[in-house]
């Protein structure tokens, strides 16, 4: 996602159900994206993890900066590979968490923000990834990918690119009628949807999972997939910007 600054920074929620305290990691990603051919990143991430009720919020600049966070994070064998990059090591009971991505002294530039399941035998689940950016043009529209991998069979996920709701909810600039893609990891488009409502099929899905957008003019994707890396395109219809959230439901099984 293109990371501004104020209300434009990066925000990444996840939700963890079940009963058991989840093992997860956390990283901010920016100078490493120039070696993939990433155009204006982000120079020097800064990472804030905020969670539900009484958790205190953490941060982190640098991955490097704290010597007892950098030996857990590099023992996950997935540490960031630019010592400017972020990244949190945490165990955390289930709930709704959020991760926020700025550039250090309100620098601006493309970044990626990452959760990844660090225990995926237990009891627990990471059942929910989101992620709420600008949406521009090109380039700069909102990248969302997801990998499944903890299970031999297929898996039921649905996929929502939401806008107009936004406003709802108090944010400004939202995106008027966004439009998502669901990609395999070799970019082959598998489904794609406009207004939620255009297949009756995908509704009636949708709406039996009880995630129908509550606006029309909002996207949602339905689909079984088999285990592997997935990605999840927001854009706005004819061009158009705004601040839009893409979210990954992971239903199970």
């Amino acid at each position: 996602m293109r990371i501004q600054t104020g209300d434009n920074v990066g925000i990444g929620g996840f939700i963890i159900t079940g009963n058991a305290p989840k093992h997860v990691l956390l990283r901010a990603i920016g100078p490493s994206l120039t070696n993939l051919g990433v155009p204006d990143a982000l120079a020097d991430p800064v990472l804030e993890l905020h969670g539900p009720g009484t958790f205190i919020t953490i941060t982190n600049d640098n991955w490097r900066d704290d010597p007892a966070q950098e030996v857990l994070i590099k023992a996950t064998g997935i540490p960031p590979t630019n010592d400017f990059e972020s990244a949190i090591d945490a165990t955390l009971v289930p709930g709704a968490y959020t991760a926020v991505v700025s550039g250090k002294n309100n620098t601006a530039g493309v970044g990626l923000v990452e959760v990844y399941d660090l225990n995926r035998e237990d009891s627990s689940r990471l059942a929910n990834i989101s992620t709420r950016a600008l949406v521009s043009t090109g380039d700069n529209i909102v990248i969302a990918g997801f990998m499944l991998g903890s299970h031999s069979g297929n898996d039921r996920v649905v996929v929502r690119g939401l806008g107009p709701s936004l406003a709802d909810a108090g944010v400004a600039n939202a995106l008027n009628n966004p439009i998502l893609e669901l990609r395999d990891g070799n970019g082959t488009l598998l489904m794609a949807n406009n207004d939620w409502q255009d297949s009756p099929a995908q509704a009636a899905a949708l709406t039996a999972a009880g995630l129908a957008p509550t606006n029309f003019l909002e996207s949602g994707i339905a689909a079984t997939l088999s285990p592997g890396v997935y990605t999840a395109l927001l854009a706005g219809l004819n061009n158009s910007t705004g601040i839009g959230l893409v979210e990954v439901y992971d239903l199970g099984p």
